[in-house]
């Protein structure tokens, strides 16, 4: 079959590779209906992560089920299912509380950039739909299974209420899937912190009410001028950057929530700084598991598009260019036909 493979930085290749194949009872095989490409694919694509061997590409993935392992009871060949980037069994004490990503026998899924993936711990990853969605809702379904997760977790672990102040620090897709996010949750100021206008125009779409294009002191400035130099109430930090986790914490009231997101690249803290900001945080990889049933619905229900947020689709065969484009910022999101 085909599938994706990063060699080395800025080398990602569609080749052909090995069929998946059950390894354990747990395990299922699903046919792809889209694949995509993930910012956080671009910091192995960019050099920033090592690459000590050849590396099958894709973690979100949406499709039907052809064949399952002698264990899984909860698919069954035939189903369309999503499922998210950490693999999960769901019963553990950690999934039980809500942190499927910290499951006991957490790992992530690899390989989905491609015809078929296999899917470890099937039971507790997969989610089916009741009937087979239409072909326009798959990039939505697609989104929910990490884009849209994360930044719903985003929004989730900034605690974000009715009637509240929110700061959104990125403008990728995962920033963009928070602002859709907060307004789903009755946030009544949305900032998203933007400089470029596709991206902007996406923001509002989904409920910005306020662009900052500033950066640094100006941004932070223009925050504290835009919430009456109060800060936000709530800050959803969807990048990993030190300068973009700076201007989280900076434009965050006391007694605020940040729910970090972006994966970490060179970030430290001030304790000091930490201590007298009055600032809470909870972030990491998102418990998509715990999210996705609700997120399938508002998509399948059509309440919410997240599919918008894929603004270039390319045949599996163009996955390099799908890269390209991403990494040159002339597309948000890549989706990938196979």
């Amino acid at each position: 079959m085909l599938g994706t493979v990063l060699h080395a930085p800025g080398d990602v290749r569609c080749e052909h590779v090995p069929e998946p194949e059950i390894l354990q009872p747990t395990d299922a095989i699903i046919r792809l209906a889209a694949s995509c490409i993930c910012g956080s694919d671009l910091w192995p694509y960019r050099g920033l992560n090592d690459i000590t061997a050849p590396m099958h590409m894709g973690h979100e993935y949406c499709g039907v089920v052809v064949e399952v392992g002698a264990a899984v009871t909860t698919v069954r060949p035939g189903q369309f299912v999503v499922g998210s980037f950490c693999l999960s069994d769901n019963t553990c004490p950690h999934c039980r509380h809500g942190f499927q990503s910290s499951c006991d026998q957490r790992e992530f899924m690899s390989g989905a950039q491609a015809v078929f993936a296999r899917v470890p711990l099937a039971d507790g990853t997969l989610v089916a739909t009741r009937d087979m969605p239409a072909d326009d809702l798959i990039p939505g379904l697609l989104a929910a299974s990490d884009v849209l997760g994360t930044g719903w977790y985003a929004a989730d672990a900034a605690r974000v209420q009715p009637g509240s102040s929110v700061v959104v620090v990125g403008d990728g897709a995962v920033g963009l899937m928070g602002v859709l996010a907060a307004k789903q949750m009755g946030a009544a100021r949305i900032i998203a912190m933007s400089r470029h206008k596709t991206r902007q125009d996406l923001a509002l779409h989904y409920g910005a009410t306020d662009i900052v294009a500033e950066r640094g002191e100006a941004g932070i400035a223009r925050v504290r001028e835009l919430t009456a130099r109060i800060g936000a109430d709530a800050v959803l930090e969807c990048v990993g950057t030190q300068d973009s986790m700076t201007q989280a914490l900076r434009v965050a009231r006391p007694g605020a929530m940040i729910g970090y997101v972006g994966v970490p690249h060179g970030v430290e803290f001030d304790g000091q700084q930490l201590f007298f900001s009055q600032v809470g945080m909870l972030g990491g990889p998102a418990p998509v598991r715990r999210f996705l049933p609700h997120l399938m619905d508002l998509v399948l229900s059509r309440r919410i598009d997240p599919g918008l947020v894929f603004d270039l689709e390319l045949p599996l065969t163009d996955v390099a260019e799908g890269y390209r484009a991403m990494d040159e910022r002339r597309a948000i999101k890549t989706l990938l036909r196979v």
